[in-house]
């Protein structure tokens, strides 16, 4: 008997130790991945930590790009947690954030000129939620009473949302900016002054209140799925179907609700992307967010708080990349071939954590 008790008693530390173990060697491996990206590239590895640092912490207006990015990051890492709490998967924030994008545009250039903050910015904000979730529920609605695969439709869909937004930025009677000579961009007009993300107020930051969304949206996210009825409900449709629905769930309403909510979530940061410097829709304004959005998600593996601090991170690293590349000549990309060993690395001690060191 004490023998079990001490073995169960020493399990949470055993398990600490094998955590800390496993993905401190993923973090190990890919720092020396990193030193020979820097070294390839011609820079000193010392010179390119500091260029990476000051990037990310060395300036108000590095940190507060960094934030701005894990807005957007952590907004379609928890709507990936909401649709992944109900058992699916959802591949097509990249679409849905084009989508919530367009519709705050068209909503922002259209209102009247002397629209208040307090009105325009929630205005864009719906507009952004409205039009993810409903780009999502197409998916969702094949998925739940088509049986098609979301994983498919979702990724699908990313590339009709994408050619949208090429097409409401050049035809001049959709969202094109009045063209004016033959050096006008592609995009549509600046968004009025009303619809546009008021800052912070960090000094010298252009961290907007995108930050505060996502930390809202976090936050509430958590006491749905850990606290109600309804994530009570979300996590038994996740875990078996067949046996939520004997149990009387209403489980189609469920996953459509699941599904299109995460498409919602993506289109508020579609919505928050144009709503901020420099104020327009423009073709590959979405940068991938939806893509890297989708890994914040799969790294986090359900848990909101991971969420925040994989957006954070992934935030940090991207405003970091761009210093390094003018501080220490070192690409850019270099930072995403990092990021993408790192995925890798934490992807497969996932595994070895669940089965492989048993």
């Amino acid at each position: 008997m004490n023998t079990v008790l001490r073995r169960a008693n020493s399990a949470p530390v055993l398990a600490a130790r094998r955590d800390i173990a496993v993905y401190g060697g993923a973090v190990a491996v890919t720092l020396l991945v990193a030193v020979v990206l820097v070294v390839v590239g011609g820079a000193q590895p010392g010179a390119a930590a500091n260029a990476l640092w000051t990037g990310m912490f060395g300036s108000p207006y590095g940190l507060g790009s960094a934030l701005n990015a894990a807005a957007v990051l952590a907004l379609i890492g928890t709507g990936f947690t909401i649709a992944y709490r109900a058992g699916l998967v959802n591949v097509g924030a990249e679409g849905q954030l084009a989508l919530g994008g367009i519709a705050a545009t068209a909503v922002g250039v259209h209102l009247p000129a002397a629209t208040p903050a307090v009105l325009g910015v929630p205005l864009i904000l719906l507009a952004g939620f409205a039009s993810g979730a409903a780009w999502a529920g197409i998916a969702a609605g094949l998925t739940v009473w088509r049986g098609t695969s979301e994983v498919i439709t979702t990724l699908l869909l990313n590339f009709v949302g994408l050619g949208v937004v090429t097409l409401v930025v050049h035809e001049p009677a959709l969202l094109r900016q009045p063209v004016t000579s033959a050096d006008t961009l592609p995009q549509s007009a600046p968004l009025i002054e009303g619809a546009r993300l008021p800052l912070l107020g960090l000094p010298d930051s252009p961290a907007t209140i995108a930050v505060a969304l996502a930390v809202i949206a976090a936050v509430g996210a958590s006491i749905l799925l850990r606290r109600t009825a309804i994530g009570t409900r979300l996590a038994a449709v996740g875990l078996s179907e067949p046996a939520a629905a004997r149990l009387g769930l209403p489980v189609a309403r469920l996953r459509f609700g699941a599904l299109a909510g995460a498409g919602g979530l993506a289109g508020v940061a579609g919505a928050g992307l144009v709503a901020a410097v420099p104020f327009v829709l423009a073709e590959h304004f979405t940068s991938g967010y939806g893509f890297a959005g989708l890994v914040v998600g799969l790294l986090a593996r359900g848990s909101l708080t991971a969420v925040a601090g994989i957006a954070l991170a992934f935030g940090l690293l991207a405003s970091g990349g761009i210093n390094l590349q003018l501080a220490a000549g070192v690409p850019a990309s270099s930072v995403q071939v990092v990021q993408s060993v790192l995925i890798i690395l934490v992807a497969g001690a996932v595994i070895l954590r669940r089965g492989g060191l048993r």
